[in-house]
């Protein structure tokens, strides 16, 4: 045969099968998308009503929470699926406790083991319940997440999620024990610091006022040994005006004024010796006939009512000889400046 036409024969046969398969391929197209259309969608769409849905189907995120149905436990299989469902739209897939996709689906496969609808749901939405219990662990809502953990465990027990998930939730539990143990500690520390303050400053307070104290003893001390000299004066000299006297009390005429020969020094009041005040005090008073003092009066202080009580006390108690005219004791009236002074 010559080689040109079989060449040619061959050409002719492929340019003939090429348009056939083509068209082949396009009616097997036709026919499957026909089917989609006209029998897998629709009887989908209708099990999907029936069955309470698919967890890829479009969540309505606008809807609000229904309340948990009264009796779970008599609700039937298509029932279960259909709040399992309506709990996916609304984004309940493992709270609130009793009303959420997921219990729901476990409710539904305690009723038939092996519901497909109920199996593929769990498995599929089982990612985003994690997500939900790590974020409740992150918020540290150690129960609710131990309990979404737990459902969690029910749908999957082998899901190697769980195990990281019970991992971090040890992990912040303890930190949170960490923490709150650290916060405790400071606490104590901080009382034990003000403790230590209040110590501190009630035994400074009571050292200063005890050395005020002695101060103030130390000076009074002083004052009194002043009082003490000065009264051993005055009774020398009385005791020379008495010798005088002794020397002209034969002539039966004298006249003198009266001699002071008790001094009993003033008490320098407390609170003026604490505050560390000095001041004098006037009064004039009388002398008896017989030596005693009576009717002390102020005349004069600075500063006023501090030293007035000290000053009249102490000239109260003073003795002196009377004076006398011609020989007779009268009484007499004398004017006399007290000082207090520290030094």
């Amino acid at each position: 045969m010559d080689t040109r036409n079989i060449r040619h024969a061959r050409r002719y046969a492929r340019g003939a099968v090429r348009p056939v398969a083509i068209a082949i391929v396009a009616v097997i197209a036709s026919l499957a998308a026909a089917a989609w259309f006209l029998i897998i969608k629709p009887h989908q769409d209708l099990v999907m009503t029936d069955s309470g849905g698919h967890p890829s189907t479009p969540v309505a995120a606008d809807r609000v929470a229904a309340p948990a149905p009264a009796n779970v436990a008599a609700m039937s299989l298509n029932q279960l699926l259909a709040e399992a469902r309506k709990a996916m739209n609304e984004q309940r897939l493992l709270a609130p406790a009793g009303n959420n996709a997921f219990e729901f689906y476990l409710k539904a496969l305690e009723k038939q083991p092996g519901n497909q609808v109920a199996t593929d749901a769990l498995r599929e939405t089982f990612p985003f319940g994690a997500n939900s219990a790590e974020q409740a662990v992150n918020n540290r809502d150690f129960p609710e997440a131990q309990r979404q953990i737990d459902l969690l465990a029910k749908a999957d027990p082998a899901n190697y999620t769980l195990t990281i998930l019970r991992s971090k939730l040890d992990a912040q539990r303890k930190l949170l024990d960490r923490e709150q143990q650290l916060a405790s500690d400071k606490e104590k520390q901080q009382q034990l610091a003000a403790q230590k303050a209040v110590t501190d400053k009630a035994a400074a307070e009571k050292q200063a006022a005890e050395q005020k104290t002695l101060l103030a003893e130390q000076q009074q001390k002083a004052q009194q040994a002043r009082a003490a000299q000065q009264q051993q004066a005055e009774a020398r000299q009385a005791t020379s005006a008495a010798a005088a006297s002794d020397d002209t009390a034969g002539n039966g005429s004298q006249t003198r004024a009266a001699v002071l020969v008790k001094n009993s020094p003033p008490r320098y009041p407390t609170s003026a010796m604490r505050s560390s005040q000095e001041g004098w005090v006037e009064v004039n008073f009388i002398i008896g006939a017989d030596g005693s003092v009576g009717e002390v009066k102020v005349i004069d202080a600075q500063p006023r009512h501090v030293f007035d009580r000290a000053a009249i006390d102490a000239v109260s108690r003073w003795k002196y000889q009377p004076a006398l005219q011609n020989g007779t004791p009268i009484s007499s009236e004398r004017h006399q400046r007290i000082e207090f002074k520290l030094n």
